[in-house]
């Protein structure tokens, strides 16, 4: 994989945060994504949540898979910590980097094939754990690094550039996350920059597994008409409140639009997705409501956005566990190690 390393010179008037950082210090290399692709724009509210956060860098841990997803740590927090895991096995490798220091704060970039196909096994007991992470999903509904193909997120009926439409029904990450137990869900679309970057900073600070979908078209391979996330059979459902203007592909999708209304995005095609952001009197700590909530979304062809759960209340992997308070990383060995006697009991409990 190939690395453009930025020009370090900045505008000495740039705006810093209370560590003195600006936000081109969370930057990374430059993207070599598809000129247009969603993934960039959730580059640049990952790096405007962290800057406003204030994170530090060195105690950041970015994580990936494999996949046009999996290349976006590369392109921001270039002074953090990373590590780009096996196809599908971010989740225990992130499990493993949390268990040995909790003093971290890590965040995961997946993608809807890389979580829900080859990972889908790893991506549910992430959750059951409620490992204290942020993981975001780019859900472009294709595998994008290998031509097109149709992931597990792809709907019934849509239309890959070539072959037949797809007839399997698709996994979606939020309604699936909600029946597993995950403690901070929420939905929200790459161009909608003035959502994304607040859910991104609660998720973030959020203590357990925080999952984050967010819808990122594939300018490339899943951008025309027909497409799984073009959603054009939603065209006759959805509520003409604000339009978004024609953009060439050459730049990326982006639009606002208030709580509780309905958007209807212009994709590079024609065709368009339909949003919906949750609006102020919805309670996203009620998981059952949560769950009813998007269903009635999907019969009525919508894409729900915003803060859809969050629970407070249950414990991290750490506090499930019983786990120590200091890092495992930084206790010394003769602590770690029990003693032969005491190995000795443990190994009797299984014989």
């Amino acid at each position: 994989m190939t690395y453009i390393a930025k020009p370090k010179v900045s505008h000495p008037g740039l705006p810093r945060n209370q560590l003195g950082f600006t936000a081109r210090d969370y930057e990374g290399a430059v993207s070599t994504l598809c000129a247009g692709c969603g993934h960039d724009s959730i580059t640049a509210a990952i790096v405007q949540a962290v800057f406003e956060l204030g994170l530090e860098p060195h105690k950041l841990a970015k994580m990936s898979g494999i996949g046009c997803s999996s290349k976006t740590p590369a392109y921001f927090v270039n002074q953090s910590h990373g590590f780009n895991s096996v196809h599908g096995r971010m989740a225990s490798v992130t499990t493993g980097a949390n268990a040995a220091n909790r003093d971290l704060t890590y965040l995961g970039v997946s993608g809807d094939g890389d979580s829900l196909s080859i990972g889908m096994g790893q991506f549910a007991h992430i959750i059951r754990r409620n490992l204290d992470m942020c993981y975001i999903i780019e859900n472009n509904g294709v595998y994008g690094l290998t031509k097109g193909q149709y992931s597990a997120s792809a709907d019934v009926g849509s239309k890959a550039k070539k072959g037949p439409a797809n007839r399997q029904m698709p996994i979606d990450p939020v309604s699936t996350a909600i029946g597993l137990g995950a403690t901070y869900i929420a939905r929200s679309f790459s161009g909608d920059k003035d959502q994304l970057v607040p859910l991104i900073k609660g998720a973030l600070v959020h203590k357990g597994f925080s999952l984050l979908d967010v819808i990122s078209p594939c300018v490339t391979f899943n951008d025309h008409e027909g497409s799984t996330k073009s959603y054009a059979h939603t065209r006759e459902h959805y509520q003409h409140v604000i339009d978004a203007d024609f953009i060439p592909p050459a730049e990326e999708i982006r639009t606002a639009y208030e709580e509780g209304d309905t958007m209807p995005v212009l994709l590079h095609d024609g065709s368009k997705i339909v949003f919906r952001k949750v609006n102020r009197e919805y309670d996203p700590t009620s998981r059952a409501a949560a769950f009813s909530f998007l269903r009635d979304s999907v019969n009525a062809g919508e894409i729900i956005t915003g803060l859809l759960y969050i629970d407070e209340e249950t414990g991290d992997m750490h506090d499930l566990s019983g786990s120590v308070e200091q890092p495992l990383s930084q206790i010394p060995y003769q602590e770690l190690n029990p003693g032969n006697d005491q190995l000795a009991k443990l190994m009797d409990r299984y014989r």
